[in-house]
């Protein structure tokens, strides 16, 4: 039998397998940490509390760094705990630039001339499916970044019209820009080291502010739990400065930074002053450190270096072509000889070398190395876009208790009639700008390439979409947060049934645990498609955001504005496979 590419097993033995295997049996917990931080968590479903829907307008992109988001982080290049409970992302600032590089940019809906698109340059350069290496590459303009010229220049242009980069500008003139690559390793499950190379790729040399940035998730001011969390000031040296606390769950932690910068501490509270023009709003707030920074507003951060938020304080000078290394080390071990150059790039060496080894072992023999590093950083794109989410949709609906009421009108609104709806964990997404949000019929897709390489992660994750806190009591399939009951393409089973074959080749014994787990609950899902999709009994299935026409003149998954319904032959084929792929998942009951 010939093997497809990328389907045949790994060596066993590798240093990357071990680490895999150690946390798939709970002995180390090696993807405690990962890259788990969204790249956009404004204007999205969850931070919408507005009374019609506007997610888009609700919270925008110049709100976002002044407002304590209520359900997840996002940040530039960042790293946290499964739980979200700690984030480590970068902030940059080129001198010239009215905010703080806190988080990706883009056009929203509504300001996009063909719909919402993110405006930065960035790349996933690598990953191993551990975390214990990953590689990200963020192109920053020395100039101004050219926030309201994308804006203005997009909303100008029409439909028919092609869309306005961030190129077109003329920001990226002369070359003058950074290359800022981010690499993290892990010397053990909880011991992470970041190292951040800037390569200035212009004529002249120039400034550029680098602030890594380390916070905790605001799960404090909704009067569910006052607790809040508090880091401070280390005992530093003149050579390694450290931010340090104590968490419930993670105990003693400290960020080493190397150099000895300072370190600027703020609170990840909402900028009340600025965006609702309290007068008697807190001085310490989430858009302190931008503010002492850009707008030299020493009163901004606190002078007794304590709070739920810090930076690292770098300014640099990079020559061109010339690189400028920044190590820090965010570790529950001792700060001593912690960020010593030499013995912290062998950690990175040896990880690289490890994941170079996992890598080779992945790939068909026959293929050039510039194929195999295409498939490798395609693999590092999955990776990284994994995700925190968080979504309880009563709590949603209803507000917190510190809250204001929410307007009556949500509680008829979007997601109404997914009131049993509690997400809190770490999921595969279409990507985490324009998706920072899963999509079931996505996430069934990319397990497949996923189980080529952490094979536990892909059926965990289809199984997590099959639990009771997701799936639907009447046997729906979450399919995104704008509209959960919206009907994505029933792909699952056939997703879980090819996961369960490649695992088998590459591992020679398939999981038929797993197959048992998915088929019951598949069998809800199939019952509610035959059901509540085939109005007519006659085995011809309507509506539903079905994939073959994504965007058309009606909106598929409502009533037609002149009556009727579609037959779409699309959503009977989908059930056709639907049918056969149960069968195969089936497989894994006694007696099929």
């Amino acid at each position: 039998m010939s093997t497809s590419p990328g389907e045949e097993a790994v060596r066993p033995g590798s240093a990357e397998q071990q680490r895999l295997d150690e946390d798939d049996l709970r002995r180390k917990h090696w993807k405690r940490w990962g890259p788990y931080v969204s790249e956009r968590a404004w204007g999205t479903v969850r931070e919408d509390y507005s009374p019609y829907g506007t997610a888009w307008e609700s919270v925008p992109h110049d709100h976002a760094r002044s407002k304590a988001y209520r359900w997840n982080e996002d940040g530039l290049a960042g790293i946290c705990d499964r739980h979200q409970f700690v984030c480590l992302a970068l902030a940059l600032w080129n001198g010239r630039d009215p905010i703080l590089k806190e988080r990706m940019f883009g056009l929203t809906g509504n300001e996009g001339n063909h719909g919402e698109d993110p405006k930065e340059y960035y790349f996933y350069l690598d990953s191993t499916p551990t975390h214990s290496y990953m590689k990200f590459l963020y192109k920053y303009p020395q100039a101004a970044f050219p926030y309201a010229q994308l804006i203005e220049e997009n909303r100008r242009r029409g439909r028919s019209d092609p869309e306005f980069e961030l190129l077109d500008t003329g920001v990226f003139a002369g070359d003058r820009y950074f290359d800022v690559g981010v690499e993290y390793a892990k010397a053990s499950p909880e011991d992470l080291l970041m190292r951040i190379q800037i390569v200035n790729r212009g004529p002249d040399p120039a400034q550029l502010t680098v602030l890594p940035t380390i916070w905790f998730r605001n799960t404090w001011s909704w009067g569910l739990d006052v607790r809040r969390p508090r880091m401070r000031k280390g005992e530093s040296t003149s050579s390694v400065s450290i931010v340090e606390f104590d968490h419930e769950y993670y105990g003693p932690r400290r960020l080493l930074c190397e150099g000895g910068p300072d370190l600027l501490f703020t609170e990840n509270e909402t900028n009340t002053r600025r965006l609702y023009g309290d007068v008697d709003g807190a001085r310490h707030v989430k858009d302190g450190i931008n503010d002492y920074v850009v707008q030299g507003d020493k009163g901004a951060v606190n002078p007794d270096q304590i709070g739920s938020k810090a930076s690292a304080h770098y300014v640099v000078t990079a020559l061109p072509d010339r690189p400028v290394t920044i190590r820090l080390r965010f570790t529950n071990g001792s700060a001593e000889g912690a960020v010593d150059p030499q013995a912290f790039d062998a950690v990175f060496a040896a990880r690289l070398k490890e994941a170079d080894e996992f890598y080779a072992a992945l790939a068909p023999a026959n293929v050039s190395e510039d194929a195999r590093m295409v498939q490798r950083q395609a693999f590092a794109g999955l990776l990284w876009s994994k995700q925190f989410y968080h979504y309880d949709v009563d709590r949603w609906l209803k507000g917190d208790p510190a809250g204001p009421e929410p307007p009556k009108e949500r509680l008829h609104g979007r997601n109404a009639d997914w009131t049993h709806l509690y997400n809190a964990d770490v999921i595969s997404m279409p990507d985490k700008w324009e998706y920072p949000w899963y999509a079931a019929w996505d996430l069934a897709f990319h397990c497949l390439p996923i189980a080529l390489v952490d094979p536990r992660f892909a059926k965990d994750q289809l199984v997590l979409m099959l639990r009771e806190w997701y799936m639907h009591p009447n046997g729906q399939i979450p399919a995104y947060e704008w509209a959960l009951g919206d009907v994505n393409p029933p792909v699952h089973a056939w997703a879980a049934w090819r996961v369960y074959k490649i695992e088998k080749k590459r591992k020679g014994v398939g999981d038929r645990i797993f197959l048992e787990r998915v088929f019951h609950k598949l069998l809800l899902n199939f019952t509610w498609w035959v059901n509540r999709k085939d109005a007519e009994g006659k085995n011809i299935f309507q509506g539903g955001f079905l994939g073959l026409d994504n965007i058309g003149v009606f909106d598929r998954s409502k009533p037609l504005p002149t009556g009727g319904h579609i037959e779409q032959s699309d959503a009977t084929s989908w059930m056709g496979i639907y049918v056969v792929d149960r069968v195969g998942t089936g497989a894994g009951r006694p007696g099929l």
